[in-house]
């Protein structure tokens, strides 16, 4: 019979190679991905699946994730991200998919070394303990530079068509590529593949985690979308950027798991759309007002009437005059 092998995928070279160099062994592969609302890599994966000819699985982030970015045991890469952490969240279920499927083990394209916030020899021993995969977690590219697995002993796998790739190097990588038949084209350029960890990104969840005490996954949500611009400790302004972010806007305000919120919108005016998120009153909704007129070309002697929607309710007011240079803090 067969031996099927659980393969952690992304749709990158890596994950790419591990799995051509499991199938030249012989083994059925079952590919997993995983999408949490800060993926940034769209269907690569499921591109690059049908490519190897491979059944993609795609799992789904749970509640229990924003946990991990909340307050990840292992800390924090160079933005807001969980690396670790978030390795053995995906190790964990892939590896309850593994005796689901009854696969011999789990495999993963990590190269040793290659990324210094999950991929040191002490990270990859510390994902495949606390993930509970202990002697089942293979790594095909780094694998004979690390101890040999169950599946190596037991002759599922022949360590000799294993590799010692380690490092940040991809001159390696892409000569395999191209001994397994990928063309130059079919081989994918570098990505992080998650929003956590652009410096850009995490001034905003460490905002968001210094303000808030659950994990809403609304509020995180709104991460993504627009300028954000806090007036204060329990408030902060959202505005659009461009006509895709301004319909964002729109239906997250209107969406039924929003928070206590308001949505302003031009009247008689073409500007952004800007959300109030927090404490909604007449000190901060004048303040959004000011915002919104602040990120509009207007006549200045034209009284400008924005649109206010709060729970369903909704009236007209005059924007006013900006009386300071700054209404708050951007992040």
């Amino acid at each position: 019979m067969t031996a099927r092998a659980v393969v952690l995928f992304s749709g990158g070279l890596d994950s790419m190679l591990a799995i051509r160099i499991l199938q030249r062994q012989g083994l059925k592969i079952e590919a997993v991905t995983f999408r949490t609302q800060f993926s940034c890599c769209g269907d690569a994966s499921s591109v690059a699946a049908s490519r190897l000819g491979v059944r993609l699985t795609v799992f789904s982030q749970e509640d229990s994730y924003l946990d991990i970015v909340r307050r990840p045991k292992f800390g924090y890469g160079r933005g807001a991200n969980p690396c670790v952490d978030c390795r053995i969240y995906m190790f964990k279920r892939a590896k309850l998919f593994m005796e689901e499927i009854s696969a011999a083990f789990v495999a993963s394209g990590e190269v040793l070394g290659q990324r210094p916030n999950s991929q040191t020899r002490r990270d990859l021993e510390r994902i495949e303990i606390h993930s509970e995969l202990e002697d089942r977690l293979l790594r095909p590219l780094s694998a004979r530079l690390l101890a040999p697995t169950l599946p190596e002993r037991e002759g599922i796998i022949q360590r000799e068509q294993l590799y010692d790739f380690s490092g940040r190097s991809r001159k390696g990588l892409i000569r395999l590529a191209h001994e397994f038949g990928f063309r130059d084209e079919e081989i994918p350029s570098p990505s992080t593949g998650c929003m956590l960890t652009e410096k850009t990104f995490a001034p905003r969840v460490f905002d968001l985690l210094k303000h808030t005490s659950e994990n809403n996954g609304w509020e995180f949500q709104l991460l993504k979308v627009g300028r954000h611009i806090r007036i204060d400790a329990s408030t902060k302004v959202i505005i659009g950027r461009r006509a895709k972010e301004n319909a964002t806007i729109e239906y997250l305000a209107r969406h039924e798991s929003a928070q206590s919120c308001a949505l302003l919108l031009p009247e008689n005016f073409i500007g952004p759309a800007v959300l109030l998120v927090g404490a909604v009153n007449d000190h901060t909704i004048t303040s959004a007002g000011q915002l919104l007129a602040r990120y509009t070309n207007h006549a200045d002697e034209d009284p400008l009437v924005v649109s206010v929607e709060q729970a369903g309710n909704r009236w007209l007011r005059q924007v006013e005059t900006m009386t300071s240079a700054s209404l708050g803090t951007t992040l």
